[in-house]
């Protein structure tokens, strides 16, 4: 329990300290984010806000989980590193974007061919890696060929390649989701932080009642790998956003940027597949989804009908400020959203072990 302890507190002191220096830094270089012509015309005033400050999450997580394990004189595991490569690659897809709207003047980075095909090629790597190589001494690897909800569905297993293209496509999709709803201040970052702070919950978990405990009931013990590591993983990263929190509320300072919400998704994505509840994602992360599907409602319905439109404008947290909300009411209100979601994520969670016990 402590390295899950140093991990989240070290995290979240990095960002709160070590972010007031980074945005001096990209003050100074003009690395400033630039907002979309056909966004609210209140977030003009936005322009020139630093942005990027994935980089600093990215950082205090890679440093919290380091620390935790050095003061502890633990060894890291498999699923741990792999969730952070998974993390760290993803982040520097996000630089490139971000880095390409800067230096090209204008609020449009990679194009979406390019952009799609890195996260491809980072999730089928992961997603390869995860389900073939590493497994412990039961037998399990890291991610499971089952389509998973609360466990492992094992009427639902898929092949080799099959369960590549699944994991691919929740990493893409979480991912997206993320970077879709990160357009208000605070207001990612903030739902970032309950589901990150879900995950440790739920992989603490799934270690006290972990199949290779000799104390674990089999019929509800957790065929998973890892847990304790994951955990350590999830509350730094909950710890560094919820720094980060600090310095990207209203009115931010800074900007999460590509960098950030593409690494967090692609994060979450990854605790789903190693917890065997990819399913349950769509619960704990029901903002994201809200955020995407009002995104793909409006543009089916835009071409559908010659141009008619269902929400003002979206993502749906713009619909709101057209609607005359304040930006800072859109956000807490979210919040309130995203907190109802996750109780309810591991509220089933927990029911689920509780029938079976």
């Amino acid at each position: 329990m402590l390295n899950i302890l140093l991990a989240g507190g070290f995290a979240m002191t990095i960002t709160l300290v070590g972010t007031r220096w980074f945005i001096v830094l990209l003050v100074k270089r003009g690395y400033g984010q630039f907002i979309r012509d056909d966004g609210p015309t209140t977030h003009h005033t936005k322009r020139g806000t630093p942005t990027m400050g994935g980089l600093v999450i990215i950082a205090a997580t890679l440093l919290g989980y380091t620390v935790a394990h050095l003061i502890t004189w633990t060894a890291p595991k498999a699923s741990a590193l792999l969730i952070l490569y998974l993390f760290t690659a993803l982040g520097i897809v996000g630089f490139l974007d971000d880095f390409t709207k800067i230096r090209n003047q204008r609020s449009l980075g990679l194009n979406a061919r390019a952009k799609l095909s890195l996260q491809g090629l980072i999730g089928a790597s992961f997603a390869y890696f995860s389900l073939t190589e590493w497994p412990d001494v039961r037998g399990n690897n890291p991610a499971s060929t089952y389509v998973s909800f609360l466990r492992d569905l094992n009427w639902l297993q898929l092949p080799l390649l099959l369960a590549v293209l699944w994991i691919m496509l929740l990493i893409a999709g979480t991912s997206n989701a993320v970077n879709l709803t990160d357009g208000l201040d605070g207001l990612a970052t903030g739902a970032s932080v309950m589901v990150f702070g879900a995950y440790a919950v739920l992989n603490i978990w799934q270690y006290n009642q972990w199949c290779r405990l000799a104390s674990s009931l089999p019929a509800t013990c957790y065929e998973v790998r890892d847990p304790r590591d994951l955990s350590v993983v999830a509350m730094a990263m909950a710890g560094a956003c919820f720094g980060f929190l600090w310095w990207n509320a209203r009115p931010a300072k800074i900007f999460l940027g590509d960098t950030g919400s593409l690494s967090m998704g692609g994060a979450m994505a990854g605790f789903a597949v190693f917890t065997r509840t990819e399913l349950l994602l769509v619960i704990l992360g029901a903002l994201f989804v809200l955020e995407t599907l009002s995104v793909i409602i409006q543009v089916g319905f835009f071409k559908a009908t010659g141009g008619r439109r269902v929400f003002r404008m979206t993502p749906i947290h713009h619909h709101f400020e057209q609607l005359g909300w304040e930006e800072i009411t859109v956000v807490i209100r979210f919040w309130i959203i995203g907190g109802v979601a996750v109780a309810i994520g591991l509220g089933l969670f927990y029911a689920q072990w509780v029938v079976r016990l």
